[in-house]
This record gives C-alpha cells, structure tokens and sequence, in this order.
C-alpha cells in the first residue's frame, strides 16, 4: 500500500519548526541556495540537494506526527538517524526505534520508522516516514535533524506529489483528485475526489487519447505515403468515424451542467427578497447560530453574509442579502446592487415572502406571488423554477385553516416555482423545506458515484472545448487541406494531453509503425 500526501505551505503547517530548522543548517555551515520568504513558507533547501523531507501531518499538537523523506538520500537519512549500520528494515514493514541526533548521538525520540525502497513508494524515489510524538519539541528536533543530513533539504509546497506525477505514479486529474480529497468537507465531495483519484477520470481522457492518436497516425501515414500506395484503401473513412464519434462524446461530457465543479466547490445558495421577510432569520435558522443581525428594522442587512454548510453531504455556501427595495440610502442602494448580482451568480435562489402580505382568499396568492416576483426581481434577475425555491415565511401569524387551504391552491397552480411554508420564529414546515431544499442541492451536484466521471475543474472544460473546437477543423478542412485538418487533430491531441499531463510524439510514430507495413 502507498502512503499519499500532499505537502501544504509551510506557512499554514509548521512555519516556525521550518525556521528552526534554517537556523540550525546556518549554525552548522550547511550552505543554503535559498531563503525564506516573508510568510515563511521554505522556498528551497540545500546546495545541490536532492533529497526532501517535511512533515506530513498537518500543524498543531497531536499523538502521531508523520515525517516524509524522499530522495535518493533516503536511505542515508535513516541510517543515520536509527542506527541501522548498512543494513535497512524490510519494505513497507513499521519498526519501532529511537530515532536520533546524527551528530550529537542525542536520542529525539522513539517511534516507528518505515522504508520504503523505490519504485515501489508515492513518489516513485527512495522514501522513509519518521511516525513520532506530535509535539512541537519533538518535530522540531527531528527536522533539524534530518537538515544536518548532507544532500537533504525542506521540501516546497507539493513537491512530493510533483515528484509522483512526474515519475509517471499519478496523471493530472489523479493529482487534482488527491488534492481534493484532502480538501474535502462533505461526504459527497470526498466521494467524488475518491473516484477521480482512482484514476477513473484520467483513464476517461487517456481512452479519448488513444483514440486520437490511432487517429493523428491514420492520417499522417495517408499524407505521407498514400502516393506510394502502400496506404490500405478507407483509412480517411474510418478516421471521419472516429472524429465524428469522438467529437459528440466529448460534447456530450460537457452537457454536465457543472455538476462536478458545482459539488467540487459548493453550490451558490442566495436568500433574496423584499426587507423584513426574514431572510437573516433563514439564515440563522439554517445556520443554526446568529450569522446576521436581526431587527424588526427594514434594510438592517446592508451586505453580503456567507457562511459554509453541509446540506445532505453535499457543500453549500449560503448568502444572505439585502432587501431588494428602492431606497434613497447610498449605502443601501449598494447593498441591493450586490444582491441583485449574487442573484444572477447563484445557482439555487431562495426567495422569501412575508406571508402575511398575502391576500385573504387563497385563491389570489398565486396571482399576487407571480406580481410580487416581478416587482422584487427584475425580469433579467428572476430565476426558473428550476433556480428557485419560493419560501413564505412567518406562517405562524396565518389561521391554521387559511395555511392548509394555501399550500393545496399553490400546488395546484402551474408556473409557480416550488413553494414551502415555514416559520423560522417556530421552526414549523423547516424539516420539509430542509428536504425540498437538499432535493434541489442533490439534483445540481449528481450522484458522484453513478455514471461517467464528471468535470472538476474550469480547466478540463477548457480544454475539453478547445478539442472539439479543434476537431471540427479537422472536419472543416478535410476535403480542401489535409495538412490543416490533421493539424485539427494534433490540436485536439494536445488539448486532451494538457488534462492529463501525458501526450508524445513518439507514441504516434509508434503507431504508425505498429498499424502500417511502411517500407516493408
């Protein structure tokens, strides 16, 4: 089993231990190439150095502390610092040892040493992890420790799983998906960071690469050997085949609607509506901890509140926003600019009435919600039923009998987006809106788990784009220019390559070679 890590800033890990550690390499005329940064964060290491190390863990106080090293002074580094002689422990086998001082001899502490002897660690090198005491003292000692080393330096930020990938253990998208599992806050994020570190993501883009390059290989040999009749006959119809096939898949994986990189991010959840409808209160509510002030005053809300939630394992950032009203108040006029705007970026609106500004007879609500919608957002502002959730708050002020007979007519009535009653003074209704609510969020994200692997990131759907873009060159220029309709290809080969961090010349000429009897 490989052991997985991406190195975190030094800044937002251990910064002070990484300045210890400069300090003593310095004492002991160890020469540095590098320095610090201002924030602290180890820039780089030792002359000439090779080898990495830093801690594993993450910052603060904690039982165990894993300390990485990984490089081709590896095996020195343990040597030295365990007391092994020439021998090293078995791979992948945990020992437990005193882990000392190189120099001084002076034991740092007792812990588990593992080796793990290259190809087969995270990055591809020679590695080691030190599993000690978590405490500052003791993290530090052994990171000083492991700077007196010759060759052996502090790692940059990400470095080891740089290393990995370019030692061919991890493609682009695995590498996205390590970060993101380790970001990950719900369970819905870490599913899908999961499966895209699996590789099911990349082995998507690698298929589509293959095929592009049987393809790029396919023409370049009708180019350049068609006049010397040693091309089979059909090759530029299957070519038009797979171009074609190709093309609408890769169109058709970008009709995700951002699934993947709404989950991967958090779906943008705006409460709107006029003043004094209770959109601070939802939010406290929702919250469920005083986030925004609440005051029977109109327009106390002047900006945007944010505040980050789990919504049936799925992320969701919640804005609250000014009442949407005209006001002479500068100030407030600003607050109503940024929620109109933050209505525009959302993805999910939850628009708030004030119930009891509804007409006596039922049967006039749905008519007078619709007008309300349009004087509250403008017709460029409002959203479908699709993006809204129509919420009417303060339910509790209604007669019983007048509630049950609203919320049958507001079913009933088409066009309307999806309507909850509740009551954020007594909670009542917020257990089905809370359902409604997670339907709507779980509906944007998609199961990560079912079906083809989904976007994640801005950067495949750009790239992807560019490659269909490229591909229909290829189907513009066929019959004028070969040259340029492979050059569609080659482009479209590129693009698929930059997602991946995995595209060469060589592998098509290894398949022009392995396809075509050229030269015999």
């Amino acid at each position: 089993m490989y052991y997985s890590a991406i190195m975190l800033p030094v800044s937002a890990v251990c910064g002070g231990i990484y300045r210890a550690v400069i300090r003593t390499l310095t004492t002991r005329n160890i020469p540095l190439y590098r320095c610090l940064s201002s924030g602290g964060r180890v820039l780089a290491g030792l002359a000439d150095a090779d080898t990495i190390f830093a801690l594993s863990s993450g910052h603060g106080r904690c039982g165990v502390a894993v300390v990485r090293i990984s490089g081709s002074a590896a095996a020195t580094a343990l040597r030295c610092m365990v007391g092994l002689g020439n021998q090293l422990p078995p791979p992948r086998t945990a020992l437990l040892r005193s882990i000392t001082d190189p120099h001084s001899k002076e034991v740092l502490d007792r812990g588990l040493v593992l080796w793990f002897p290259a190809p087969h660690s995270f990055t591809g090198e020679d590695s080691v992890e030190f599993h000690i005491h978590g405490g500052p003292a003791v993290i530090t000692a052994v990171l000083q420790a492991l700077g007196s080393v010759p060759g052996m330096r502090p790692a940059d930020a990400g470095e080891f799983t740089r290393r990995a990938f370019h030692a061919g253990k991890l493609d682009l998208t695995e590498v996205e998906g390590l970060g993101d599992l380790i970001h990950a806050e719900t369970e819905a994020q870490r599913r899908q960071a999961l499966r895209q570190m699996s590789g099911e993501l990349g082995r998507l883009y690698q298929d589509w690469s293959h095929r592009l390059k049987r393809t790029l290989a396919h023409v370049e040999a009708f180019i350049d050997f068609s006049e010397d009749e040693l091309i089979e006959e059909g090759v530029l119809d299957q070519v038009d085949i797979s171009v074609c096939d190709l093309q609408a898949e890769i169109e058709q994986h970008l009709k995700d609607e951002r699934r993947g990189e709404r989950l991967r991010s958090g779906v943008h959840v705006v409460i709107a509506g006029a003043t004094n409808a209770g959109k601070s209160s939802l939010l406290n509510t929702l919250c469920q901890r005083p986030a925004a002030i609440v005051s029977p005053i109109a327009g106390t809300t002047r900006d945007v509140v944010e505040s980050a939630l789990d919504i049936g394992g799925f992320p969701v950032l919640l804005s609250d926003t000014a009442g949407l009203r005209e006001s002479p108040d500068l100030v407030e006029q600003e607050g109503v600019r940024r929620a109109r705007e933050r209505v525009q970026q959302a993805d999910l609106t939850l628009l708030v009435v004030d119930s009891t500004i509804l007409p006596s007879e039922e049967q006039e609500a749905a008519a007078f919600l619709l007008e309300h919608l349009r004087s509250v957002l403008s017709s460029q502002d409002q959203p479908g039923a699709g993006r809204c959730l129509l919420v009417l708050n303060k339910t509790d002020l209604l007669p019983e009998a007048y509630r049950e007979k609203l919320n049958l007519e507001l079913r009933r009535v088409s066009g309307l987006p999806p309507v909850c009653l509740i009551s954020c003074q007594t909670n009542e209704g917020l257990k089905d809106f809370l359902t409604v609510l997670q339907s709507s969020v779980k509906t944007m994200c998609g199961d990560p788990l079912s079906g083809a692997p989904t976007l994640t990131q801005a950067r495949h759907r750009a790239h992807l784009q560019q490659c269909v873009a490229a591909l229909a060159q290829y189907r513009r220029y066929r019959d004028s220019d070969l040259a340029l309709a492979a050059e569609g290809v080659r482009l479209a080969l590129t693009s698929l390559g930059r997602i991946t961090g995995r595209v060469g010349a060589e592998e098509i000429l290894d398949i022009i070679f392995k396809d075509f009897c050229i030269g015999k």
